[in-house]
């Protein structure tokens, strides 16, 4: 999930809004302005209405930022890396590198995100009751309730014990405990996920032919997202099992074909494209060192009269934006920062920063075809700790972290694979 507005940093990690939050901010003002408090406290003027509307749905958003914060302190305490937080349509995301090491960190990780909700809920009821207590007007007061009601709300929903819920972390981090597997429990939790979402596609779909309509429609939302957002973590999981032990140089492409970055469009489509039939074109300077990357797509998007002209420096994605592994790395590790400009791609360099191959969607489809067709398995499927990273220092895998909610209620967090799990609310 990308932000398209960022918000700054806090504590060091990079907090956005995705464009989609505008559609939670539009039900909460029109559904409280024009339903709850009006019927709650009648006799105030529509302005009062729309304003205390606004400013709850502006404290609610909040609510879901220091519950993602608060994931990723505690993650971060645990030698977890945080790329960001976005907000978007379904409440909170969280994205995580790293697995947790223990189940207890696992279960820290998680818990921490309802009992930051229910902490914001029991501040939100005390204020509440003392605006009340100096006779300020009962909308206020009320404004004040109705977020301490939702942030309850938010963390006991979150605690339901199915991924990508808060509480499907707690349930991974209890049977990873009690099974010493932590792949067995994580794809119990992710069944439970789906499950749970059926279930709310179901009452979801019960209340749509009742005449609930947008209550409905919400739940089946929510239902459709924990479904695929659970199916796609126990296929990242046992993704990740399989592959666990295998390094980039098994699998990269050796020897690729190089372009110059002062070429131009037309230069490479002429000599290489039309001949090579391949998809990435890395670029290697007069010094032998990677100065970029260029892919198919880049190339089509440069208009034909202007490729005899445009140079492939300018169209390239540059060695910062793009992943870069050494040989020995862990494919794993790799795989959770295969996004971006290059799309999908990463490049492999040696010691001396010289190009050694490419790793490519190609490459990692075989490798997952062929995985199970080694002899005597020499990469035997991890369980329990042995799954989790080395210590800090070292690489690690991606991994999720969890939380969040819906407008008029919670909605679940999940992990959204590949290219870095992502926990939404």
């Amino acid at each position: 999930m990308r932000s398209s507005i960022s918000l700054g940093r806090v504590g060091g990690v990079p907090v956005g809004l995705n464009i989609s939050v505008v559609v939670i901010v539009v039900i909460l003002v029109i559904g409280l302005a024009f339903g709850r408090f009006p019927i709650a406290f009648p006799g105030l003027s529509t302005a009062a209405y729309v304003l205390a509307a606004v400013v709850s749905a502006l404290l609610f958003l909040a609510s879901l930022l220091a519950h993602e914060v608060a994931h990723a302190i505690v993650a971060k305490r645990h030698g977890l890396e945080v790329n960001g937080i976005t907000l978007w349509l379904l409440g909170g995301v969280a994205e995580l590198r790293g697995e947790p090491r223990s189940p207890g960190a696992d279960l820290k990780i998680a818990g921490v995100g309802p009992l930051t909700s229910v902490v914001l809920g029991g501040l939100f009821a005390l204020v509440s009751w003392g605006v009340s207590v100096i006779g300020a007007p009962p909308l206020i007061s009320g404004m004040f309730g109705y977020l301490a009601a939702v942030n309850v709300l938010l963390a006991v929903f979150n605690l339901v014990p199915a991924a990508p819920l808060d509480g499907g972390r707690v349930l991974r981090a209890f049977l990873w405990a009690r099974w010493h597997d932590r792949l067995r429990a994580a794809v119990a939790a992710a069944r439970a996920g789906r499950v749970f979402g059926y279930v709310l596609i179901a009452i979801g779909f019960l209340n749509l032919v009742s005449g609930l309509s947008l209550q409905g429609f919400w739940l089946a939302l929510i239902g459709l997202f924990l479904v695929n957002a659970a199916t796609a973590e126990e296929q990242q999981t046992q993704i990740d099992a399989a592959l666990h032990g295998i390094t980039v140089g098994e699998v990269m492409s050796r020897d690729p074909v190089v372009a110059h970055p002062d070429e131009t469009v037309a230069g490479l489509v002429d000599r290489l494209v039309l001949r090579h039939h391949l998809s990435t074109y890395p670029l290697r300077d007069d010094d032998g060192r990677f100065a970029g990357l260029v892919t198919l797509g880049r190339v089509r998007r440069v208009p034909p009269d202007d490729r005899v002209i445009t140079r492939l420096r300018e169209i390239a994605c540059p060695p910062s934006d793009v992943p870069t592994a050494r040989p020995g790395d862990q494919l794993t590790e790799l795989l959770q920062r295969m996004s971006g400009c290059t799309d999908g791609r990463a490049v492999v360099l040696d010691d001396d920063g010289h190009l050694v191959g490419l790793v490519t969607p190609t490459d990692i489809s075989r490798t997952i075809q062929t995985v199970d067709l080694r002899a005597h398995e020499p990469y035997r499927t991890p369980r329990g700790a042995d799954l989790a990273p080395p210590p800090p220092g070292d690489r690690t895998p991606g991994g999720p972290s969890s939380g969040g909610s819906a407008p008029g209620g919670p909605a679940p967090g999940g992990t959204v694979p590949p290219a870095g799990r992502r926990d939404a609310a």
